[in-house]
């Protein structure tokens, strides 16, 4: 099937507006709210430059402006796009464009996370593969001992899977550095669970090239020409195939069971 040259996805002409990434955009156009030239659109279609896309009856505004911000996300904040949710991300930073994040933090940790209006960096950026680094220092209720350091640099079972390897550090007698090339959901918090530690405090202090150095809690930035250009030349290469993990059995026992807290 051939296409028109200036035609594009309609998913990524939702995404490059900025109103949100190309799988969120996918979830409206699935929902039926999407609207090309006042039809509704399917999973699929493409759309000209002029062609009028509306989102529940409102036209789609683009954005000629690029945005990517660093912030230093406080302790409380949600990271969420839904404005209905008191705390959300984006009431919180107020920003005149239209941005959302990439990944999330936990609403109980805080530290860096990216912002923006570029649908494809985001969606280059959350693939699994990737394998870009994600820096954490955390604090736990009990000492860091010889046994949690190795266990945790060598794989935990959580999530029906076993953790990749991952470099991990003692600061002190109860803080730990963690570099991560993973995002598993809450993982963090769930591999000191498991090996019988509660995490007190936890916060991100570097994505990739990125780091929160002279960034106050709850402030952000524009990240500068040159920090994008080794951004994007990081994830220039990214592929769809998510990071290899190894499938354990549900049942796995666990060490020091705790109640899971958020």
């Amino acid at each position: 099937m051939s296409y028109h040259p200036d035609s594009i996805r309609l998913n990524k002409a939702i995404s490059d507006s900025g109103y949100c990434s190309r799988r969120q955009a996918d979830s409206l156009i699935e929902k039926g709210i999407i609207a090309v030239n006042g039809e509704k659109s399917s999973l699929g279609d493409r759309v000209m430059p002029n062609d009028v896309i509306t989102i529940d009856g409102k036209p789609l505004k683009g954005t000629d402006k690029e945005v990517f911000i660093a912030f230093n996300k406080p302790v409380g904040i949600t990271c969420t796009t839904d404005l209905r949710i008191e705390g959300n991300i984006i009431n919180y930073i107020k920003h005149p464009e239209r941005i959302f994040p990439i990944g999330r933090l936990d609403k109980p940790s805080e530290g860096l996370i990216f912002l923006t209006n570029d649908g494809d960096i985001v969606n280059k950026i959350l693939r699994a593969g990737n394998q870009h680094e994600k820096e954490y220092m955390v604090t736990v209720d009990r000492p860091v001992n010889d046994e949690f350091l190795e266990r945790m640099r060598n794989g935990v079972p959580i999530l029906e899977t076993i953790t990749q390897k991952c470099k991990v550090e003692r600061i002190s007698r109860f803080v730990f550095r963690i570099i991560l090339i993973q995002g598993l959901n809450r993982q963090i918090r769930r591999m000191c669970d498991y090996l019988g530690y509660e995490v007190v405090a936890l916060k991100r202090i570097r994505i990739m090239n990125i780091t929160l150095t002279d960034l106050a809690v709850g402030a952000w930035r524009n990240l500068s020409s040159e920090e994008l250009e080794e951004i994007n030349a990081m994830v220039k290469t990214s592929t769809k195939i998510a990071a290899s993990e190894t499938p354990i059995e549900k049942k796995t026992p666990r060490k020091g069971p705790r109640n899971h807290r958020n």
